[in-house]
């Protein structure tokens, strides 16, 4: 029996504990920095392209310079450099903290220069731009992804930091994807962008009120230096060792599972802003919408999203997440059929809810695969993992729209689209099922074993 079967369990906190660790000025932290991490998401994703159908960009351009977002799911490659190189001169704020500040400058850059040259400048000079601020902003994740789970004491952190920093994340969404709406129907998009670029000074600040985490130190202390052979080994090829050391080939099947676990919001993601715009929906009404009830929506679901991951667990809530999210990308079909400002708000209610309960749960399940000394690369090869066939399937949603369009009409092609997307979360709904039983059998064994 090993010293740790005989460790007495630890005690789980009550309401009240939970709500005094709320107050915690980390919490607050983890809130500025999840926000500063949203920030540039839909403005090189979905934002960005209600921009380019504004101008007039086809379907087919659209879906194609979405890729851009494929920096997000090869963050992987350059983890490693994140996880164990200070970067120069910033690095004198910690390794976490200097990688954040570089990253926050760079976006800031890009999101500047895209308002500079805009779309008259042609799609590839402002793409070069997008393409800028979704690099910094994925170097961005992989460091404030690794200062969450590092600056946790444990577990029960751990999940009040994910849901802090998903708290922050989906305001941030919101941000770009309803008030900058409403801001580019009056002063332009141009201008809304530069405004954003500003707002990466909230996350700024929340650097350098930020403490650099000291509980993975120790760990990475004790390794080789990254430019010795050994050292570079460890870096590149030690967090792919630990990590199926730990699972084995489980390990395979939560990649496969985390791989499609987002489907449902992202294949179509870049067609959802130019749906609006061919429904003939004003930017007001998107706005107002999404800043109203999806706001609400999106407090609930990661309120109950956290709620549901310590009463039902981690699996159930898996389960129940991408339930919720193929229903609420193929709810947008009912808009092609029937559009008036309640069903609007009914279905992006439902979309809001959803990716917010889902967008707790997966994050959480990622977090727990996680160990000291690996951080930041193993979050990031989960990560990227679930973003990578996403993003580079949404880059042909443009195509399949026009493709559809001949023979079920404009409103008909996008309709069908979105069911048929909302039914791609079968699959992992029956890969977390399996996951689940596994894990649950393992832990009975584990007892016995002892």
């Amino acid at each position: 029996m090993t010293s740790n079967a005989s460790a007495p369990p630890r005690r789980k906190r009550t309401a009240l504990e939970v709500l005094a660790s709320v107050r915690q000025p980390k919490v607050a932290m983890m809130l500025a920095l999840g926000f500063s991490s949203g920030l540039p998401f839909l403005l090189t994703a979905n934002t960005f392209g209600y921009w380019l159908r504004d101008s007039g960009t086809s379907l087919k351009a659209i879906g194609f310079i979405s890729w851009v977002g494929l920096a997000y799911s090869i963050k992987v490659f350059w983890s490693p450099m994140v996880d164990r190189v200070d970067v120069p001169l910033l690095g004198r704020l910690g390794r976490r903290r200097g990688w954040m500040l570089l990253a926050q400058g760079l976006v800031a850059i890009g999101l500047v220069g895209m308002a500079a040259v805009g779309t008259a400048g042609g799609l590839t000079a402002i793409g070069g731009f997008a393409l800028l601020v979704a690099f910094a902003s994925a170097t961005q994740d992989i460091a404030i992804d690794a200062w969450r789970i590092e600056a946790a004491s444990d577990s029960d952190e751990v999940g009040l930091l994910t849901s802090a920093a998903q708290l922050g994340y989906r305001i941030a969404l919101l941000v770009t994807d309803a008030l900058v709406i409403a801001a580019a129907a009056r002063v332009g998009w141009p201008i809304s962008y530069v405004a954003m670029a500003v707002l990466m000074g909230v996350g700024v600040a929340a650097t350098f009120f930020a403490f650099e985490p000291a509980r993975a130190e120790a760990v990475l202390q004790a390794k080789p230096p990254i430019w010795t052979p050994r050292g570079f080994f460890d870096a590149i090829i030690g967090p792919f060792v630990d990590f199926f050391g730990q699972h084995r080939w489980l390990g395979l099947l939560m990649l496969l599972a985390i791989a499609l676990y987002r489907l449902p919001d992202f294949v179509m993601g870049p067609m959802y802003n130019p749906y609006y715009h061919d429904l003939g929906m004003t930017k007001d009404t998107v706005a107002l919408v999404r800043g109203s009830l999806g706001l609400g929506a999106t407090f609930a679901g990661i309120a109950l999203g956290g709620l549901s991951a310590i009463r039902l667990g981690i699996f159930p809530s898996l389960m129940i997440g991408l339930v919720i999210e193929g229903l609420g990308t193929a709810a947008f079909a009912l808009l092609g059929v029937h559009v008036d400002m309640p069903t609007f708000a009914a279905v992006m209610g439902l979309d809001s809810f959803a990716q917010a309960f889902a967008g707790v749960a997966l994050v959480a399940y990622m977090s727990s695969l996680t160990g000291l000394g690996y951080t930041a690369t193993q979050y990031a090869l989960l990560s990227s993992t679930y973003a990578f066939l996403g993003k580079f399937l949404k880059g042909f949603s443009g195509s399949i729209v026009e493709g559809l369009t001949p023979s079920h009409g404009l409103l008909g092609a996008y309709g069908l689209a979105f069911v048929g997307t909302g039914l791609t979360a079968i699959p992992p709904i029956i890969l977390f099922a399996i996951l689940g039983h596994l894990h649950a059998r393992q832990g009975r064994a584990a007892p016995a074993a002892a």
